[in-house]
């Protein structure tokens, strides 16, 4: 076990294993506001749970999902609303994960400094299902997006022909839990949370 190198704001503690440098979780777990001073973590690591959550490599239909809905999302908006992508969310002290691609208010961002948003930010979050985030995208993190007041969620998923099918739910208020509203293939289009029309089999085009 070592320390965190001098300098750092806190006392980390690493372990090494396989040749890797893992940060060794405090007593209960980390918190949210530990991501920001954890030095050396990799680029998009969230917090479940008190966990500490690392991304695997990307494939080309998660990049070229993201870019399809975060391009249109955008194009489309109204002027009081902005679009962010992998952009991490302080649900509580013990979850702090970061969705794919956010709907915001325009007003959500407070500074080129912010490195998370607060629930009621958040319009829609959108998560891109990988190999290793089937459990997490499918039922983790809806449950706790639903239980922290985000109104709208979709689920990204990949047919067998390569194109994104995009699971639509929408928040019932009554029991804090998501109903699904749409499972949408070649063609997404929708009212809420404002008007949006996506071309679905457009994931390949580049302009």
């Amino acid at each position: 076990m070592m320390s965190a190198a001098p300098g750092d704001e806190q006392d980390w503690q690493y372990e090494r294993y396989e040749g890797c440098t893992y940060p060794v979780p405090p007593p209960g777990g980390w918190t949210a506001d530990a991501l920001d001073q954890l030095p050396h973590l990799p680029g998009h690591t969230e917090l479940i749970d008190g966990s500490l959550v690392f991304m695997s490599p990307q494939t080309t239909f998660h990049m070229r999902a993201m870019r399809l809905l975060e391009r249109a999302l955008l194009d489309q908006a109204p002027d009081d609303l902005d679009v962010f992508r992998e952009f991490g969310v302080k649900l509580n002290e013990r979850n702090r994960p970061e969705p794919d691609v956010l709907v915001v208010p325009l007003g959500a961002d407070t500074g080129p400094k912010r490195t998370c948003l607060k629930p009621e930010d958040v319009i829609l979050a959108v998560e891109v299902v990988s190999e290793d985030s089937v459990e997490r995208d499918r039922d983790t993190k809806p449950r706790k997006y639903a239980a922290h007041g985000i109104r709208h969620f979709w689920r990204v998923e990949e047919s067998s022909e390569g194109l994104p099918v995009v699971y639509v739910y929408e928040l019932d208020p009554a029991t804090r839990a998501y109903v699904p509203t749409g499972i949408h293939h070649n063609r997404l289009k929708l009212a809420e949370p404002y008007a949006i029309d996506i071309d679905l089999t457009a994931i390949d085009r580049r302009r």
